[in-house]
């Protein structure tokens, strides 16, 4: 297993934790889409192979 792929996998954790879970936050989808859009350019990265 690359580096890139366990920083991908870790990404993707993060994301998920992030996601509101109560309907009391006030943060909405923020942190979700911050870590959303990290996985997705570390997914380009890796497709392309400059990660």
């Amino acid at each position: 297993m690359s580096l890139g792929m366990i920083l991908l996998v870790a990404l993707v954790i993060l994301a998920l934790g992030g996601l509101p879970r109560w309907g009391f936050h006030r943060y909405g989808y923020g942190p979700s889409g911050l870590f959303g859009i990290v996985v997705l350019v570390l997914l380009v990265m890796l497709m392309t192979g400059r990660l």
